[in-house]
């Protein structure tokens, strides 16, 4: 054994065994760090090193992976879910897991979008009670349903900003409207305009993305949009919606006048945004979330790993 390789030995096992620094093996070996450091790099380039990383059960790391290299995904996070044809109990299950990130990756100063959506009413109820100094939280689309339903925006900015102590900018408007000039009207309201301004400013968004199925929430009572309305979108390829704009499984966005009816972000200003995090799931969700990874509104996805496989079978 010749001597280089007598001390990538040594430098290994004081570093991966004793928990020894770099810094330290060279004071106690007198030789520089950039040597430590390129003797440490030899032994595993040369397999004197092993690492072995243990994937607990339940864990998809892999498949998180895939997901990112496939579609260009900053992170993807996938989760098991017993029962992903209910695309509620899906979106309640997925609730853990988003809270868990937005605590993660939410930090000091950042301005966050929230939509509305069961999926996202789940993530806030799991919130974790954080301050989070000089946050702002931003309703990016006007109110709709009830107002006083848990999945509403303004409940979910609302119990956000109180969550993580950040001030909130709510959008006192419904989300859609019955013409376009009177969205034009209140789009020119002055805390409307500003709330639509401060949504411009966001740099880290949490968004659900909708599906046109008879039991999603946006058609319960027909209260939001009529089946009439949906059915002509259907017609023309619609397969999901952010914030009531709607697009196709290729990602191109459904140009109707039900666009200039809304009061909320676009999809263009969406994708200026650094991080959208979609949160969704379920067999029913599957063309909608597609079709939000391949237009680039959504940078980022939760949710479960019977999609995340069927998102790596689709070619």
């Amino acid at each position: 054994m010749n001597e280089r390789h007598r001390l990538m030995i040594k430098v290994a096992k004081l570093y991966y065994e004793n928990g020894l620094t770099q810094e330290m093996i060279a004071d106690r070996l007198r030789m520089s760090r950039p040597r430590v450091s390129r003797l440490r790099q030899e032994a595993l380039d040369q397999g004197i090193v092993k690492i072995t990383i243990v994937q607990e059960p339940g864990s998809f790391t892999e498949l998180e992976r895939q997901l990112e290299t496939r579609y260009g995904l900053l992170e993807a996070v996938v989760i098991d879910t017993p029962d992903p044809d209910s695309y509620e109990n899906t979106a309640r299950a997925l609730g853990p897991a988003a809270a868990e990130y937005f605590n993660r990756v939410v930090k000091d100063g950042d301005v966050i979008g929230l939509t509305w959506g069961i999926s996202l009413a789940a993530m806030v109820e799991n919130l974790t009670p954080e301050k989070k100094h000089n946050c702002i939280v931003v309703q990016m689309v006007g109110g709709l349903g009830e107002p006083s339903a848990e999945s509403h925006a303004t409940w979910l900015v609302s119990r956000t900003s109180m969550t993580i102590d950040a001030a909130l900018w709510l959008m006192p408007t419904p989300g859609i409207v019955g013409s376009a000039e009177a969205a034009r009207l209140l789009r020119s309201d002055r805390h409307v305009a500003q709330t639509l301004d401060k949504a411009r400013q966001v740099n880290v968004a949490f968004v659900a993305i909708g599906a046109p199925t008879p039991g999603a929430l946006l058609m319960r009572g027909e209260s939001i949009i009529s089946w009439e309305e949906m059915n002509r979108l259907i017609e023309m390829g619609a397969v999901g919606d952010i914030a009531l704009h709607f697009y196709d499984e290729q990602g191109n966005p459904i140009q109707t006048e039900m666009k200039e009816r809304v009061i909320g972000i676009s999809l263009e200003e969406l994708k200026c945004i650094g991080r959208v995090v979609g949160v969704a799931g379920g067999t029913e969700k599957f063309h909608a979330i597609l079709g939000a990874i391949r237009g680039g509104f959504i940078n980022t996805l939760i949710t479960d790993s019977q999609t995340a496989r069927r998102l790596l079978e689709t070619r």
